[in-house]
This record gives C-alpha cells, structure tokens and sequence, in this order.
C-alpha cells in the first residue's frame, strides 16, 4: 500500500509542477506580427521570477530578435527577461528526424 500512495503523491506533485510549467516548442519558425509579439511579451512579463518557461527552438538565440520584429521595445523586453535568466541547453550533433 505504502508504494502505491507513494505514486500517487509523485503524479500529484508533477501534476502541480505541469501546471506552472509553459512550453513554447519550435519557437521562432515563424516571424511574430505586432499583436503576437505583445501577447508573448504579457505571458514572459506574467511568469518572469515566478514559474519555468520552456522554449525549444531550431533558430540559435543570437537569432532570436530577427522572429522579434514589430515593435524593438517588446522584443528588447521578451530577451532580456529570457536570455539573461534563464539555463540553456545547447544540443549538438545530427538530428535523429534523419534516422
């Protein structure tokens, strides 16, 4: 029993972990227009200091202002609240999508 209510905690608590959690995956394949690149600069601003924010992206980070293209105060916002806190994960090597 004790095993079984022990598994139940865990999936509790990465239920919980899950909920502050947001994901962004292949960010940066397309360019954000004007309201799009406010949006994402409210959900940053919101979560910024208080829960984890993922982002998998292709594109390298020096990249990122490029996508960041309708307003320079935004994007300058959205980077300097990602880049200068966050822990980085670089992946190399070939891509398994060839296998």
């Amino acid at each position: 029993m004790l095993a079984i209510n022990l598994c139940i905690n865990v999936a509790d608590v990465m239920e919980d972990l899950m909920q502050d959690t947001q994901a962004f995956s292949d960010f940066g394949v397309k360019v954000l227009e004007r309201q799009r690149l406010l949006d994402l600069m409210e959900i940053i601003e919101d979560r910024h200091g208080r829960n984890s924010t993922i982002i998998v992206s292709q594109l390298p980070v020096a990249n990122w202002y490029d996508i960041l293209n309708g307003n320079t105060t935004a994007a300058d916002a959205i980077l300097d609240r990602i880049v200068h806190t966050s822990k980085r994960f670089t992946l190399s090597g070939s891509s398994l999508r060839k296998k």
